[in-house]
């Protein structure tokens, strides 16, 4: 199927933040587009709000003049859905409320043409569930933008069971015309990125339960080691601890309690303090009345190295006397113990160690305060800053990235969508510096399962159970791409 004429118009409703962004998308790619809101005056104001946004665009210089107009011009605020009749493509961007999706899509249906196809932008309801309430639940599907719609790159294409293959198809090349990166999701709980995503809060989350380091360190750690954009609590502070914790919680409920989806009791903690983040000024740092600048654990300075066995890249070496290794999901005290070696230090996956600024370590109980020492003095001397954690199985990035890749792979067994298109969701829709089956591939599919296996082993909890579908790829020495791998 071809993507849909930019000539057809394009409904939206709900003029909300998200729903005036897919306006924007819509009428810059062209298409006539009206707008409706329950709200008196909120379709009008909707347009005036894209006028400024382009505006702005304009005095940057990244925008000419003329184009606003005809942006612009192509915006039409409705004040019912009788007005609707002409479109080819209804976009519903309204209260997460089953009920209320279901009422307006059916009001819709009765006025457009029977061609028309209808799409919520819903994150967490399932398409089926809506389209349920239809006379025409093939020509439904989800089309789930990110937030903001105007730059986020991200479309998630979803099929309910009764969606027609067809309609799917001409969405995901009509968000491509769009210069949006659309990527094909079954209608399962959390699509692919509200899923794929709850590792990187949850095992920062325990980390912090645990007392492995704070807040500011384990961001710092992932940041600056993982090279993610933003580390994760900062993240849930950005997004809100009521949302973040809904989402998680939603997730939980419609997977029926499967302990890899559990919620963490710090964050529970934090919405019942009423602590939600940026916007009630305070969430695990403060933002007002007067901004808090929590400052990382660094390392203070130590010895430089006098002889070394082995380099950083190959996962393990020997600087005098003192064991440094790679982790592979084993705390180092328990590392220490079964390969008898007392003074350990383990330092935690970083995306590029040449050019990573800081790396994570944690030594093991038996090992000497001069072995840690040694090996914080050998990495300064590689010019990266340290931040020392408590013994924690896996540390910090590696065994966020392998419960990512873990996730992942579930999602590619059960159908929920190919291994690539898990990979540019997660990319394109929450920028993370790889794909987790891309970074799995690279590390090595083993290593993951190693991992994953002694979390399991450690923690005892199902929350680790390593995805039948990455045994399978370990088994078969290939990775997601569908070549070797190593380790």
């Amino acid at each position: 199927m071809a993507a849909l004429d930019r000539s057809a118009p394009v409904a939206v409703i709900g003029c909300g933040a998200m729903g005036q962004g897919i306006a924007q998308v819509a009428a810059q790619a062209g298409h006539p587009v009206l707008l409706l809101d329950s709200r008196p005056g909120a379709a009008a104001a909707a347009v005036q709000g894209i006028a400024r946004a382009l505006g702005k665009l304009v005095e940057k210089g990244k925008l000419a003049a003329g184009e606003r107009d005809a942006v612009v011009a192509r915006l039409t605020p409705v004040s019912g859905a009788a007005e609707l009749g002409d479109a080819a493509l209804v976009v519903e961007a309204i209260v997460e409320d089953l009920a209320v999706k279901q009422a307006v899509f059916k009001e819709v249906e009765a006025v457009v043409r029977p061609d028309a196809i209808l799409a919520s932008n819903t994150s967490s309801l399932p398409i089926t569930a809506i389209a349920a309430a239809l006379e025409r639940p093939e020509r439904f599907a989800g089309m789930h933008f990110f937030n903001p719609a105007p730059l986020m790159a991200l479309v998630e294409v979803i099929r309910g069971v009764a969606t027609d293959p067809a309609v799917a198809e001409t969405l995901f090349d009509t968000a491509k015309a769009w210069g949006k990166a659309p990527v094909h999701a079954r209608s399962t709980p959390g699509f692919i990125v509200n899923r794929v995503a709850r590792p990187f809060y949850a095992e920062a989350l325990r980390l912090l339960q645990e007392g492995a380091g704070s807040p500011a360190t384990l961001d710092a750690v992932m940041r600056e080691s993982g090279g993610f954009r933003m580390g994760p609590f900062e993240l849930m502070d950005l997004i809100g601890h009521d949302v973040n914790f809904a989402v998680t919680s939603s997730v939980h409920r419609a997977y029926f309690g499967d302990p890899r989806f559990q919620p963490s009791l710090v964050q529970q903690e934090l919405v019942e303090a009423g602590r939600l983040g940026r916007k009630t000024g305070q969430g695990f740092y403060r933002y007002a009345p007067d901004p808090e600048l929590p400052q990382p654990h660094t390392a203070e300075p130590g010895p430089a190295p006098r002889r070394i066995e082995g380099e950083l890249a190959s996962g393990r070496l020997v600087v005098d006397g003192v064991t440094l290794a790679l982790t592979d999901g084993r705390s180092a005290t328990r590392r220490a113990a079964e390969e008898g070696i007392a003074d350990l230090v383990l330092f935690d996956l970083a995306l590029d160690y040449a050019t990573a600024p800081r790396l994570a370590v944690a030594a093991a109980d038996q090992a000497s305060p001069d072995a840690l020492r040694t090996a914080v003095g050998y990495l300064q001397s590689l010019g990266k800053t340290v931040s020392v954690l408590d013994d924690a199985p896996g540390l910090v990035v590696m065994r966020t990235v392998a419960m990512l890749a873990n996730e992942a792979a579930d999602a590619v067994l059960h159908g929920v969508a190919s291994a690539a298109d898990v990979d540019t969701a997660m990319t394109k829709g929450v920028n993370y510096p790889l794909g987790p089956l891309a970074w799995a591939g690279r590390i090595g599919i083993g290593r993951v399962a190693a991992v994953l296996d002694a979390l399991a082993s450690t923690y005892g909890e199902d929350r680790y159970r390593t995805s039948a579908l990455i045994r399978r790829k370990v088994w078969a020495k290939k990775d997601f791409g569908g070549t070797g791998f190593h380790g």
